[in-house]
């Protein structure tokens, strides 16, 4: 068996081993520009004016630690892409207890702007468990779904797969925050769609969300409530009556990103909106406003290209892999990328309410930049490591048939 083995391994197909340069070349230049955007958005003329580039960087502390997420993270890329997709099965059900373990304590920890979602760590760093919670559903969905050609066929198999999205999805409401269970949300349904479900489910499970977001835009009209929550959507829809409050940060972000014109006025401009603080949470939310200030339509242009490019390349991938649970994974994976960009971009020039989701790799924030890291490792390592899997599978198979052809031959002497 052994023989045959070497034999025959030469003839089977193979598959690039290689760690996919394209799609991490892609992921570092935008973690590059997040670094040099959250500097530009900090940037204290009484401090940092007349020094070089390095420095501006290092006099800003969003962007000094930044920065060192940014150095830190082929760590992380080197860890999760040198283990083989395939054993993350056995643990993506602990790592999403664990999640839920974190997002039920965090529930508890003091609030910051009505949102308890974030433990205290060390240096004044922060973690927020709901991102981590977005990897945990992506690995527990894929793993449910590898062995059913079509999820949701029944009520049980539909239960289930609610569960797994559902139970974060309500510890993260009960924490005040909105942005991540809506990419949950996202993330499910897209997954489901690439996964087989019926067009019953993927056609019910969109009007059924269209209705759930007029009733709310409807409840808020009506009721005259003064929820924040509930005037950001309101806003949405009329900006200028809102003008003092909700929305302040749309209209704001909107003359700043104007103000960029073509070309942009420049990269650390004394005076300018982003030195001014004029878009509140211009270095994380809304560090778009920044970028369309200082590089204008034609750098904002490029940005949204390298994240389309991005989502295409991870569907291309996708298309390409044979095993559906790897698959699944990279669906999942870009399509939180997708909505997280999306959201982002289209909430910064008023065309989507404003929701709190950051810009992936360009908006300050170690959790999220983190998780982004370890999806794009994640969609590296299914990349890299599927030809093996297949090629073991193929010598396996191809190995029973040998065995069964040279007893057959016995059998007729």
């Amino acid at each position: 068996m052994a023989k045959w083995t070497q034999k025959h391994t030469g003839s089977l197909p193979q598959r690039r081993f290689r760690l996919n340069v394209f799609l991490l070349l892609i992921t570092y230049l935008m973690m590059l520009l997040g670094v040099l955007f959250i500097a530009v958005a900090t940037f204290d003329p009484l401090i940092s004016a007349g020094l070089p580039l390095l420095n501006k960087i290092l006099n800003s502390t969003s962007a000094r630690w930044q920065a060192i997420f940014t150095i830190a993270s082929p760590v992380v890329v080197s860890v999760i892409v040198s283990i083989p997709y395939e054993k993350f099965k056995r643990y993506a059900r602990y790592f999403y207890y664990l999640t839920i373990v974190a997002l039920l304590v965090v529930t508890g920890t003091s609030a910051i702007r009505n949102v308890s979602a974030w433990f205290q760590l060390f240096l004044g760093r922060m973690l927020q468990p709901s991102e981590f919670a977005k990897i945990a559903i992506i690995l527990l969905l894929a793993e449910h779904m590898e062995s059913n050609e079509s999820p949701m066929s029944n009520f049980k198999d539909a239960v289930k797969l609610f569960l797994i999205v559902g139970l974060p999805a309500v510890v993260t409401f009960v924490q005040g925050e909105t942005g991540s269970i809506i990419v949950m949300a996202a993330i499910f349904y897209i997954m489901i769609y690439f996964g087989g479900a019926s067009w019953k489910w993927v056609i019910s499970l969109m009007v059924l969300a269209l209705v759930g977001v007029g009733a709310l835009f409807g409840y808020g009209i009506i009721s005259g409530s003064d929820s924040y929550k509930l005037l950001r959507l309101l806003s949405f829809l009329d900006p200028h009556k809102y003008a003092q409050s909700a929305g302040l940060q749309i209209l704001n972000s909107q003359e700043a990103i104007g103000s960029g014109g073509t070309n942009g006025i420049g990269l650390f401009v004394i005076g300018s909106h982003s030195q001014l603080n004029f878009v509140p949470e211009d270095w994380t939310d809304f560090i778009f406003a920044t970028v369309g200030e200082a590089v204008g339509f034609i750098g904002c242009t490029i940005i949204i290209c390298l994240y389309v490019v991005m989502v295409l390349y991870m569907l291309y991938l996708a298309r390409h892999t044979e095993d559906k649970y790897g698959r699944l994974i990279i669906v999942g994976v870009m399509a939180m990328i997708f909505f997280h960009a999306f959201q982002n971009l289209a909430m910064t020039v008023g065309l989507m309410p404003i929701t709190g989701i950051p810009l992936p790799f360009i908006s300050y924030g170690g959790s999220n930049l983190l998780t982004n890291i370890i999806g794009i490792s994640l969609v590296l390592n299914v990349d890299k490591n599927q030809g093996i899997m297949n090629t073991g599978q193929d010598i396996l198979i191809l190995g029973k048939i040998e065995e069964k052809t040279k007893e057959e031959s016995k059998n007729r002497r």
